[in-house]
């Protein structure tokens, strides 16, 4: 039986820029470390706003699915954007982004949801999945985010079959496969 082949370059190991833990240092891990300097270094975001790789474990119909959140942004300790991460097109990232923002933390769902290429970016209204701005530049700063933060609605999280039909989207969505 043939051996899967890894899909990753890996370079040996890199340390988290928020966090200091030692990481598997692969060309996706780079894209993500960028970001996470860009939300310091550009955005002016404190490093104490930013939660990185938060998980949500999915199991349905035999597969076992985890979904990272490469950063969840707070304000005054309450989550308020997630960054999702991943190469290629970022309309085909959207769903998935806003399910789990509904489902990410037990206070409220999370009203804005970033997907990003490294490149390119979409800004999320989690409430209606409408594309708020596009760009890298459509990412709040920490001080428009002050202004912003005020003005969004932070609804209950789903509950019951809501609840898990955004985890079935998540599941669907973050499933990793890969050819041999």
């Amino acid at each position: 039986m043939p051996v899967p082949k890894p899909h990753h370059l890996i370079y040996g190991t890199l340390v988290d820029y928020l966090t200091g833990v030692e990481l598997t240092d692969t060309d996706d891990e780079r894209i993500r470390q960028d970001l996470n300097r860009m939300m310091v270094e550009e955005k002016k975001y404190p490093r104490e706003t930013l939660a990185p790789r938060l998980r949500i474990e999915t199991l349905f119909s035999h597969c076992f699915v985890i979904s990272t959140i490469e950063l969840t942004v707070s304000l005054d300790a309450r989550p308020f954007m997630i960054l999702r991460y991943g190469p290629g097109s970022l309309v085909s990232r959207e769903r998935a982004a806003v399910a789990a923002a509904r489902v990410l933390i037990s206070s409220h769902c999370i009203p804005l949801a970033v997907v990003t290429n490294g490149i390119d970016a979409e800004l999320l209204d989690t409430l209606t999945g409408k594309v708020l701005g596009c760009g890298l530049s459509s990412i709040p700063d920490y001080v428009a985010a002050r202004g912003i933060v005020a003005g969004l609605e932070f609804r209950p999280p789903p509950t019951g079959l809501k609840r898990e039909r955004e985890l079935r989207i998540l599941n669907a969505f973050d499933v990793e496969r890969c050819c041999l």
